[in-house]
């Protein structure tokens, strides 16, 4: 497959800035549907769900790859939809997207194919006294994850009966109707993104990086899609990694060969390091946000040249460089987030006056009347910043943040400061 002139990238956050920033650096002409005011080259009027309209603006601009940025195009079936076409779809079929857009069946999976995981138990909406009593049963020491698509937000990490039930009242008030959803043990142990490309064979890996989820400093309040990352993670050496493979990665690739699934995109494995070994958390099929605003500044390898060779079938010819240093992205949210509602539209300054080294990728932005550049959701923005090693870059990424302002502005001030963890000798062997 020859490099494209054009490509088209679907969605309208952060993760798209910086894919759109990646793949233009490598040589491409982007197009973006819809993005935002800050990603170059968007297309605001864009409904990434609407397939024809997607084709239709293919067409119109010569392009013949589509690089697919959020879960909800996968879960709809836009690899299905585009597949015996001369237009190439980044990204798996809808019935391999399953492994994120259902936890019942991604669990299933798992136990298939003998991937390491916690324990769980699927449940309905309809018989959710049985679920409330399983979590007494085990001293409301439990995970509820709904089981389709919460853009991150539909986990409830409970530690007493207390804040189970309270998680119970949630999901029904938050998920009306018949739903299922998913009880699991509640691990502990360091969690870590694993974020890969692969053709359901080979995988080639990015750098390893870990997630902040919860809204407040030490990792308290309630979850949200992400409000900060960094890479590499010091403590996942080479025997940790080893152990990820042999117990997570090597087996969901046979499990996907076994079920001959349509796989050609990113991977992304929510890993937890626990006393007694890694264990699976969750996929997705498509790259992490904020994950991917540090690793895709980190890699130094073409992502364009990765990704034709994922659809080429020449995925283990190639190789994963990575730019050395450390990078640490904060999210700038809007207060209130995650609450269904807040107020958005004010405006944004200081974006022209970053400290070296730091990128500012745009996650909820537009431009008002007036031509501001204001806010227009949760996660407005996110600073990633380089150093030479993780403590410059935290401080980079920091001030970066001191600098950038808007009303109700929000941002964590400990993403990437968790004391290093102690890892037991079962984790690596």
């Amino acid at each position: 497959m020859t490099s494209p002139q054009t490509l088209l990238l679907l969605g309208s956050g952060a993760r798209e800035h910086a894919l759109a920033e990646k793949l233009t650096r490598d040589g491409a002409t982007v197009h973006v549907l819809p993005g935002n005011a800050g990603i170059p080259n968007s297309h605001p009027e864009a409904n990434p769900l609407d397939f024809e309209a997607v084709r239709a603006f293919a067409q119109a601009h010569d392009s013949r790859l589509i690089v697919v940025g959020p879960e909800a195009p996968l879960a709809a079936g836009i690899t299905d939809f585009f597949a015996g076409s001369d237009i190439k779809v980044f990204g798996p079929s809808r019935s391999a997207a399953r492994l994120e857009s259902s936890k019942v069946w991604s669990k299933e999976f798992m136990r298939r194919h003998g991937v390491a995981t916690a324990q769980a138990w699927p449940f309905r909406s309809d018989n959710i006294a049985a679920a409330r009593a399983k979590a007494t049963e085990l001293g409301g020491h439990v995970v509820i994850k709904y089981d389709g698509l919460a853009a991150g937000k539909g986990v409830y990490v409970c530690s007493s009966p207390a804040e189970a039930e309270a998680a119970f009242d949630d999901l029904q008030t938050s998920y009306s109707g018949w739903f299922s959803f998913l009880l699991e043990e509640k691990l502990t142990g360091p969690e870590i993104s694993i974020i890969g490309l692969t053709d359901g064979h080979v995988i080639r890996l990015l750098a390893t990086s870990q997630d902040h989820k919860q809204l407040l400093a030490g990792d308290q309040g309630p979850n949200t899609g992400g409000m900060g990352a960094y890479c590499p993670v010091p403590f996942a050496d080479a025997n940790v990694l080893a152990a990820i493979r042999r117990d997570i990665v090597d087996p969901t690739l046979r499990g996907l060969q076994t079920e001959q699934f349509e796989f050609r995109g990113f991977l992304y494995f929510g890993i937890m390091l626990t006393p007694t070994g890694p264990k699976l958390l969750e996929y997705n099929v498509r790259l992490g946000d904020p994950e991917a605003e540090v690793l895709l500044p980190a890699l130094d390898s073409s992502l364009l040249t990765l990704i034709e060779a994922t659809l080429d079938g020449t995925l283990a010819q190639q190789g994963v460089r990575q730019r050395p240093g450390a990078f640490v992205g904060v999210v700038l949210a809007s207060g209130g987030y995650p609450a269904p509602k807040f107020p958005t539209g004010f405006p944004i300054t200081g974006l022209d006056n970053l400290p070296s080294g730091v990128r500012a990728y745009h996650g909820a932005t537009r431009r008002n009347e007036a031509g501001e550049l204001v806010t227009n959701g949760g996660r407005v923005l996110v600073l990633t910043a380089h150093g030479h090693d993780l403590e410059e870059a935290t401080t980079r990424a920091y001030e970066a943040c001191a600098r950038v302002t808007f009303q109700n502005a929000y941002f964590r001030p400990d993403i990437a400061q968790r004391p290093a963890p102690v890892l037991t000798a079962t984790v690596v062997n």
